[in-house]
């Protein structure tokens, strides 16, 4: 088995030479209006500041992840460790769930179902993803089923008028085709809650994903009051929502510092 140390040492050289590898790319192309690398930026890249542990195979199962995630912590990288054991919403019947997942157990919408109510009654923020598709999801799919953002506002519209309002689409990003629909509770006094609290925004990661990197101190605090027993919930790290992630806003493309080049 891996040292978790040899890991994480053979990560970061990767990642230093990555980086490095942008050097001679300059800061604005020729003749374009494409903006290339800056030194701020090649600068900034080099001190790793995100881990996420996912698309290769369940993490968990790597006897040592408690101590690489410790190593991960000592430098002050927030972590995101994205397990198989999550929620995956295919269908909404029994009929077309069986039909597309081809599940291997007989109970599995009763499985389903108890999943479902097993999330609702956590107290921390839990979420759905789903994957909006033009036609039929059973058929094989093609460019033509891929949906256009103003597909995704229309569905995610019909999911708040379906809730009675319960949901809400309160965050988007179109060039990601992106909508967060969240609960009324993240409305507070007209004010939108959707992030949660971040060591810093300056530094936009992957769209609406970089809210989802707890600040450091605040992690810590709500780790060592889970360790007194006292639990915590969604509203302890909920962060107000910026004004240009803002369901609606016409600048929900990107961070407002960076630039947006349309081919034409």
């Amino acid at each position: 088995m891996d040292d978790p140390l040899e890991i994480f040492n053979t990560a970061a050289d990767r990642h230093t030479e990555m980086i490095n590898q942008m050097k001679g790319v300059p800061e604005k192309f020729a003749h374009s209006t494409v903006a290339g690398v800056t030194q701020e930026r090649q600068v900034e890249g080099l001190s790793a500041r995100y881990c996420a542990l996912s698309l290769v195979g369940e993490p968990i199962m790597y006897l040592e992840i408690s101590m690489f995630l410790d190593e991960l912590q000592k430098r002050r990288i927030s972590t995101l460790l994205v397990t198989n054991l999550y929620m995956s919403v295919d269908a909404a019947t029994k009929g077309s769930s069986k039909a597309i997942d081809r599940p291997l157990f007989g109970d599995f919408w009763e499985r389903f179902i108890d999943s479902l109510t097993a999330l609702k009654e956590k107290q921390q923020q839990t979420v759905y993803r789903l994957t909006v598709v033009k036609g039929s999801a059973t058929s094989k799919l093609t460019v033509q089923n891929v949906s256009w953002h103003s597909n995704v506002k229309v569905f995610s519209e019909a999911l708040s008028l379906k809730s009675e309002g319960e949901y809400e689409g309160l965050c988007e990003h179109a060039h990601s085709c992106s909508v967060l629909s969240k609960t009324r509770k993240f409305k507070v006094n007209v004010l939108l809650y959707t992030w949660l609290v971040t060591a810093s925004v300056s530094s936009f990661g992957v769209y609406l994903e970089s809210s989802f990197f707890l600040g450091f101190k605040r992690r810590f605090s709500l780790m060592v009051q889970v360790a007194s027993g006292r639990p915590f919930n969604s509203e302890d790290y909920m962060a107000l929502t910026p004004s240009w992630a803002i369901y609606g806003a016409e600048e929900s493309r990107y961070y407002p510092n960076q630039s947006w080049y349309r081919k034409k």
